[in-house]
């Protein structure tokens, strides 16, 4: 597999290959968002991973710039995975036409997954959940687990089921 990866961060670039990298994945890295169709056409990558800001031209530009050059017949489609700074930044993500984003921090198991999602033909979306998701999550648990109050005696038929 060969990955674009279009990012001006030392770090993104980092984790990025340290998560995807391995004898059969090889990696072109570019730090500015006007020259990505120009790789694109030289390099014909599996995968574009694209840094929402890159530079003077960011994530959401390329991909549809990616995504024009592709309807006139002037490149191949490349599937794009975006990183994004936020959860609100999905809007950019689906009206630029990416296969798939990820929401920093990024980490290995998300990185591979999306990879490898998007390689094979499917859309990926996953974003990080925020602290108020979690306590909202937390809260729901707790209200289920104080909703279900098992009778210890009962038999296992006729142990009383929540109401939806």
């Amino acid at each position: 597999m060969h990955i674009l990866l279009a990012t001006d961060a030392d770090w993104i670039v980092n984790e990025v290959t340290a998560a995807l990298g391995s004898d059969d994945t090889t990696f072109t890295v570019c730090s500015e968002g006007r020259v990505v169709s120009k790789v694109v056409a030289e390099r014909q990558p599996d995968l574009a991973i694209l840094d929402l800001q890159i530079g003077s031209m960011g994530g959401m530009a390329v991909t549809m710039a990616l995504r024009n050059d592709e309807s006139a017949g002037t490149l191949p489609h490349t599937n794009v995975l975006m990183l994004l700074d936020r959860v609100a930044d999905e809007f950019l993500a689906k009206r630029s036409g990416a296969e798939g984003w990820i929401v920093k921090p990024l980490d290995a198991l998300r990185l591979k997954q999306a990879a490898s999602v998007i390689a094979a033909g499917d859309l990926y979306a996953n974003a990080v959940p925020t602290v108020t998701e979690i306590i909202a999550d937390e809260a729901v648990d707790e209200a289920v687990v104080e909703a279900v109050d098992v009778d210890s005696s009962a038999a296992p038929e006729e142990e009383p089921v929540p109401a939806e």
